[in-house]
């Protein structure tokens, strides 16, 4: 009696971490479940950092930090209080010490601040969503759901080479958010809230709840993550236009 062949199981090969950072953009939910099988994080945190880094030199060379800190000391009034002799030292120092200063927060605040949405997540999500993931892949989540600030990054240095050096921000270099539409006269809290609502933001809201989801498929729904995700922002906004009209 011949036999039967038992049925082939189709085997894919793990997605490499070239493929994952363009497929958590194009391709988020399949690559999100690969990520949820085999988190990594390494890659995405590393060339967002020099995708940031390149985009902060490029303002350096392009704007100049001495015009940069010049606009800031424009907008304080204690600054301009100070003697001539004074403004002329403190501007000297920010010029010489501002931009190393600038350098190393971009490398640090990166991984800083993934390391701690990571955990954030991975407490709501296990503690009150009852997921059972580790941090390992929370953390890949949150470092893969930023791959749309290479994106931002491009827009970034096509605006520096064909925008007028003198009308760029630093801090908002590409108009993803309402904030490009304040003034410098405009309050604080306002500006606080409207640099908070970002294109972008809600682009990465919506990655790391494909992210979580796939992560807890049976606990967490894309809905249910990303409310989850929503309402955090919201208090984080809610808290950063507080602590804006109390010291501003």
């Amino acid at each position: 009696m011949a036999s039967v062949p038992a049925p082939s199981v189709e085997t894919t090969e793990p997605v490499n971490a070239i493929g994952r950072i363009f497929g958590a953009i194009v391709s988020p939910k399949a690559t999100f479940e690969s990520i949820a099988k085999r988190p990594t994080w390494i890659a995405p945190i590393l060339l967002l950092t020099l995708a940031s880094l390149c985009v902060v030199w490029l303002f350096g060379h392009r704007v100049g930090w001495r015009a940069f800190f010049e606009k800031q000391d424009a907008a304080s009034s204690r600054f301009e209080q100070a003697s001539p002799a004074q403004q002329q030292q403190s501007l000297e120092a920010q010029v010489k010490y501002g931009a190393p200063f600038v350098y190393a927060a971009v490398v640090i605040s990166t991984p800083v601040a993934a390391v701690i949405l990571a955990a954030i997540f991975l407490g709501v999500f296990n503690g009150l969503g009852g997921a059972k993931f580790g941090f390992k892949t929370s953390l890949a989540i949150v470092a893969h759901a930023w791959m749309p600030g290479l994106i931002l990054a491009l827009l970034g240095v096509f605006v520096l080479f064909v925008k007028d050096p003198s009308t760029i921000d630093l801090q908002n270099i590409v108009a993803s958010n309402a904030g490009a539409f304040t003034t410098s006269e405009s309050p604080k809290w306002l500006v606080a809230l409207l640099t908070s609502i970002d294109i972008f933001t809600f682009w990465y809201m919506i990655l790391m709840a494909f992210g979580y989801a796939a992560a807890a498929p049976k606990k967490l729904t894309f809905g249910k993550a990303f409310f989850t995700i929503f309402g955090l922002w919201l208090v984080y906004v809610l808290i950063r236009v507080g602590f804006a009209a109390a010291f501003s």
